[in-house]
């Protein structure tokens, strides 16, 4: 038997990432959903006045085209740059002013190629605003849209950037040995963008300000200490600046986890509500739902770059990709465009699991509160605000919906009241 070699080191790291990761989501995600009789989400969905379900499913069928399209024109984008020689050309081309320099094609390389399908995919997302204005939701102008806009290039260009430069550093030093290295320093990049993003990203798009002392306040900030939840703060983020939607999250990790309430739901929903979807979130952080989802997406990246090594090692990919190595910068294109196949080939599966796992906070915020009539109130409210359509296509629901539909969480409430768990 010959020695043990790299891509053999690969293979069996690889399936034990794989393991791993089913193992550990086997354990801690609620697969068992609280009871929501169906006989409940049909009575809950006649209950809805005709008039607001007929606006609400007229408003997501106005979304698709653009949505689905998007998704469309982005994967066949990634596709024609990531599977022909055009991707690599761009990215030679990006270097030429720097002498070839591989981090100039590592960089802004990367760059220009996501960017190209961002323009391409521009028109769609211009369709959604339009879109979204039209039945009141968003209260942007165009202006304030485009900064938006701008500010998310800006974020991800220097998220990737410096990943595509770890990444193609780490190649160039220890060539038969990357996917090692790279499979840590994905699964790090993940971490340390869960503690990061809460703290640094979220104050670019909203300015959040401490709630006044006084009832509410001390209302949320008890419900956390009842629950065994430490919390620093309860801030207001400005989002009537951009959207009449209603929304509150807890945010962060230890030292720096808060309660965040938009500024439309103070205004929209009543304090009992607002305590309802607090109690929902506090969930989340009671279950450690951010940290279970930190180490997911951490084993899933490192497998995903050791999954690239291996894909290295057939020919013909590389061939039509213009390049000879996933190392090489001219590879980038073809290494986003086999993200972007699994990210959807994934993405009903990680929507499952974020349904399980939303369904488990709505039975924290029913047991927390104990209040299952204010509860269906807030889906109600969510739901009308908001202008979800209370119970979407079948197929739609299964390839996407991160939470519950409408009608399963009143259901939900309901079959709690009645003692059902």
């Amino acid at each position: 038997m010959g020695p043990v070699t790299p891509r053999m080191w690969a293979a069996g790291t690889l399936a034990v990432l794989v393991v791993g990761l089913v193992v550990y989501a086997a354990v801690v995600v609620p697969w068992h959903r609280p009871p929501a009789p169906r006989a409940d989400q049909v009575a809950a969905l006649k209950e809805f006045p005709a008039g607001q379900l007929a606006r609400a499913r007229a408003f997501h069928g106005a979304l698709r085209p653009a949505g689905y399209g998007s998704m469309a024109i982005g994967l066949v984008g990634a596709l024609l740059l990531g599977l022909t020689p055009l991707g690599a050309r761009l990215v030679t081309l990006a270097g030429r002013p720097f002498g070839g320099h591989w981090i100039a094609q590592a960089v802004l390389g990367g760059l220009i190629v996501v960017l190209v399908v961002e323009v391409v995919t521009l028109p769609l997302a211009a369709w959604r605003h339009r879109v979204v204005v039209e039945y009141g939701i968003s209260t942007q102008s165009w202006g304030a849209w485009a900064v938006d806009l701008v500010k998310s290039y800006a974020v991800g260009a220097v998220i990737g950037g410096l990943a595509l430069l770890g990444f193609f550093a780490v190649t160039r030093a220890a060539p038969r040995w990357w996917w090692a290295f790279g499979a840590a320093g994905a699964a790090l990049v993940v971490v340390l963008l869960s503690f990061v993003l809460p703290v640094v990203v979220e104050p670019i798009f909203n300015k959040f300000t401490p709630m006044a002392d006084g009832p509410l306040r001390t209302e949320l900030m008890q419900l956390a200490a009842r629950d065994g939840v430490p919390v620093k703060d309860v801030l207001v983020a400005d989002a009537s600046r951009r959207t009449r939607a209603v929304n509150a999250y807890v945010s962060g990790f230890g030292p720096t986890r808060r309660i965040v309430v938009y500024d439309t739901m103070l205004t929209e929903a009543t304090p009992d509500e607002v305590v309802s979807v607090a109690a929902h979130e506090l969930g989340h952080a009671k279950r450690g739902d951010v940290l279970t989802g930190t180490i997911i997406g951490a084993l899933g990246a490192a497998a995903a770059v050791i999954a690239l090594y291996l894909l290295g090692s057939l020919g013909w990919l590389l061939r039509w990709a213009g390049t000879d190595s996933m190392g090489d910068p001219r590879a980038i294109a073809l290494l986003i465009a086999l993200v972007t196949i699994a990210g959807l080939a994934g993405g009903p599966v990680q929507a499952m699991v974020s349904r399980r796992i939303e369904s488990r906070a709505d039975a924290h915020a029913l047991e927390l509160t104990g209040d299952p009539a204010t509860f269906e109130a807030m889906q109600r409210r969510l739901g009308t605000v908001n202008l979800s359509d209370p119970d979407p296509p079948a197929w739609e629901y299964v390839m996407s919906a991160s939470h519950p539909s409408t009608v399963e969480r009143i259901a939900a409430a309901r079959a709690y009241a009645r003692g059902e768990r």
